[in-house]
Parts: C-alpha cells; structure tokens; sequence
C-alpha cells in the first residue's frame, strides 16, 4: 500500500471514530511531518464542529484539576472531549515531562476522553509548536470540546488566545501582588477568568481587582469586559456555571472575530512552516557570523529569507 492510500485509510479510521487511528494522527502531526500536515488537509472540510476552549494562567491555579473537573461537566451532559496538556520539554529527551499517564485518572478508561500531553520543545508562549493542527485533529474526528492546558510558565502564555476559541484565565487568591498576575498581556487575552479556589480568603479582594482593572478601559472595552466565574476545581462547585458562561461567550462570536482569529492562526502557521523549512546549518552559520561581529542581523535575516525562497539548503 502506498504513501497515499496509507493516509486515506488513516483519514477514513478517523473520521470512523477509530481511537487508534486518531492516536497515530496525533503523532504524525506532534512530529511536524508530511504525512500528518496531508492527512490534517484533507480532514480540514470535517473541522468546524468542535468549540476549542484554551485554559491557561500562572503555575500553580490548578489548571489541570479544573480541566478534569470541565471534563467530568462535559461527559455527563453527553459530550465528547479532546484533552491537549502542554507541558515543559526535558532537556535530555525533549519530550513532555508531564505525561498524560499522571493526568486526569478518572478519564482514561473512557473511550468519550482523548487526552494527549505535547512538549514544548523549548517554545515560549505556553503551547507546543503542533497544538492548532492537533485541536483540529480533534475537531474533525468529531469531539464536541477540545481543551488545551498550557504549560503554565508565567504571564507571558498569551499564544493560546490566537490558536483557541476561546480562552480562560484562572487566577486563584494569595499569588503575592494579584494584580500583576493579570498584567503582561493577560488581561486582554481572556474571554473569561476563572478564580479558582474561590473559597479561600482573598477570593473578593482577587474579584474586585480584576473588576477594577476592567473599569479602566475604554467603555467599549467595558461593554466587552470577560465575565468572572468562582469555582472550586477541588469539589467541581461552580464548574457547571463555568462551563455555561464560556459556551455563551463563544456562541456570541461573530463571523468577524472567528475570521481575526484565523487570521492570527494562519500568521502561526506561516511562522512554524517556514521555520521548518530551513535548514539548520544556514541558521547557525548566520549566527556565528552575527555572533562575531562579521554580519549584522537584518543582512542575515535577508540571506535566510532568500535562500528559502531559493529553494536553497545550503550555506
């Protein structure tokens, strides 16, 4: 069987609901291959059924406790779900140093739960370089909810607001100074903030401070503020209401805004492919001349540029 009729046979498990065939997608697209960027194309017309929900905010909130408890949410409405667990890159094997192996236990068994940890191989931002092709994966193999947890880095995950359709900021109390915890960007890139552990002192001063920070912004900004949930990822109260207000939020989404976030995608699209495209040695030969003072960077940004343009794979 050749290259081609291998992935139409892929294709077709997939769309078939084979979990063993979605696996093997996965890695495929994980690895940046040809092969998964062809069997992602042509399952592209099968996406646009699943609501993409990035959950993402500084280390310790319990981002990974409250996905489990979303998860618990969805499947007992009837849901399926996609389940994408960004975690850091071990310096050794560069793969996810969090498996999903010692993530959310209770789904593992249930065939309605796809969960896959990805590794970041070194990327800032909070996500890993295939994480839009593998939320699409999941769409088209027909999950109604694909969440994807970033890595949990700091203030600077603001990559997840161009890859989902909607992303949720979980702040808990007690994180030092919280409303730096809410600057950097992270502010304007929530459609909605989940204060998690929102039985614990501080949970109304948390609420005020980012109602305050809201109240500074322009009245149209105000009229667009993201909504505040309280929740307690430990006993799942709150969840329910969580999962409510992002499902109103996303169903108020225009055509506009859906078009501005492709074109967001598309731009990261661009990026990792053409980064793909270059050769290794042409990047490090530029830079030990930039390094030595031989070359400036905007004259290696432009050798770089021409050789893949060229087609070139040399020096």
């Amino acid at each position: 069987m050749n290259a081609a009729s291998v992935s139409e046979s892929l294709e077709q498990r997939i769309l078939s609901g084979d979990v063993l065939a979605l696996a093997r997608g996965a890695t495929l697209l994980e690895a940046q291959t040809a092969a998964g960027r062809d069997l992602l194309a042509a399952l592209f017309s099968h996406t646009g059924h699943a609501m993409i929900v990035g959950i993402t905010g500084p280390p310790g909130v319990g981002k990974s406790t409250l996905m489990n408890q979303l998860t618990k949410e969805l499947r007992s409405g009837g849901q399926t779900v996609g389940v994408i667990a960004v975690d850091p890159s071990s310096p050794f094997s560069h793969g996810a140093i969090l498996g999903d192996r010692i993530r959310m236990q209770d789904h593992h068994s249930d065939p309605g739960v796809f969960i896959r940890s990805m590794a970041t191989r070194g990327r800032l931002g909070g996500v890993a370089p295939a994480t839009l092709e593998m939320a699409l994966l999941f769409d088209a193999a027909r999950r109604d909810v694909v969440l994807i947890e970033t890595v949990g880095v700091g203030q600077d995950e603001i990559d997840i607001a161009r890859l989902a359709d909607i992303t949720v900021v979980v702040l808990v109390p007690g994180l030092g100074d919280d409303v730096q915890a809410i600057k950097a960007g992270v502010m304007e890139i929530a459609d909605v903030f989940a204060i998690n552990k929102a039985d614990v002192p501080g949970a109304d001063l948390l609420e005020q401070e980012i109602r305050a920070a809201q109240s500074i912004a322009s009245a149209a900004e105000r009229a667009d503020a993201a909504p505040i949930r309280r929740v307690s990822a430990i006993t799942g109260q709150g969840v329910a209401e969580l999962l409510s207000v992002i499902r109103t939020v996303f169903e108020q989404r225009d055509r506009h805004a859906r078009a501005e976030n492709w074109s967001h995608r598309l731009r990261e699209m661009l990026r990792n492919d053409l980064l793909s495209a270059l050769a290794e040695a042409d990047l490090e030969h530029h830079a030990s001349q930039v390094a030595a003072k031989m070359e400036d960077p905007y004259t290696a940004v432009r050798a770089l540029r021409k050789s893949l343009v060229s087609g070139r794979t040399g020096t």
